[in-house]
């Protein structure tokens, strides 16, 4: 679970609700469905209108990374994998490694050490799997852009219910009764537009985006060490090259975290 995302919304969410409470105001005054119903309705219908059916359905799949983290994203344990591997490999042979794919805690290290217990030779599998990760990151990335692209549609849809929510009030300033309903519609409408792009869309999007990075590096490492393996080298020299990607990305440049 990554708590960062659940404490943040919490945070987000008891700001606003408590300064209103706070302000004198209740929480039923900001609770609309027909404003609920124009913003997200809106939203979701121009992504979809904007978006390939591929890329929408990508991007709901990836919405659990917003709540969680990819299975095997521990770097050091990953490392340690492959160093044991590169160990076994130069101790015994690349063939007793056959017996450790089910131990491996990354799924990728399981997919690429198949290629390399059956001899592939280093190139083609640094052709193949950079490949690989490179189409597989850009694949992802569309599908994230999805929820970037609520955040720019939501806060407009957002002012359309409010231009709506005031037409309904010009409608009938005759009839005092249905002023109050048509104006907080209109008001709720933005602040849900509002809310909703920088709350929750626009985070979301951008969480999914670095976990794809992380990700895609976690799975150049892993081939880093999966071709040092297959070619011989020094555990060692390796293990040097792996870390490499982990103190690249604590400072900022990209890699593992």
């Amino acid at each position: 679970m990554d708590l960062a995302t659940i404490i943040g919304i919490v945070l987000a969410m008891g700001g606003i609700l408590g300064g209103q409470v706070l302000e004198g105001g209740h929480m039923g005054s900001i609770m609309q469905f027909t404003a609920a119903v124009i913003v997200f309705g809106g939203t979701f219908g121009a992504v979809m209108i904007g978006t390939p059916m591929e890329d929408l359905k990508t991007g709901m799949k990836l919405l659990k990374w917003v709540f969680s983290n990819p299975k095997g994203d521990d770097p050091e344990k990953v490392i340690k994998e492959l160093i044991e591997a590169a160990q076994i490999a130069r101790k015994e042979s690349i063939l007793a490694l056959e017996k450790r794919l089910g131990t491996f805690s990354n799924p990728y290290m399981q997919t690429i050490f198949r290629f390399v217990i059956d001899g592939v030779d280093p190139n083609t599998i640094k052709d193949i799997f950079e490949s690989e990760i490179y189409l597989e990151e850009e694949h992802n990335t569309a599908g994230a852009k999805v929820w970037e692209a609520a955040a720019g549609y939501a806060p407009t849809i957002g002012i359309i219910g409010a231009v709506l929510g005031l037409i309904h009030v010009m409608e009938n300033l005759a009839d005092t009764s249905k002023l109050g309903s048509g104006i907080a519609v209109a008001f709720v409408a933005t602040i849900y537009g509002v809310g909703s792009a920088n709350i929750f869309f626009m985070p979301f999007a951008k969480k999914i985006i670095r976990k794809i990075k992380l990700q895609a590096a976690m799975k150049e490492m892993i081939l880093t060490g999966a071709i040092g393996i297959v070619s011989g080298m020094n555990p060692f020299i390796i293990e040097e090259k792996l870390r490499a990607y982990i103190h690249t990305d604590k400072k900022g440049e990209g890699g593992a975290e």
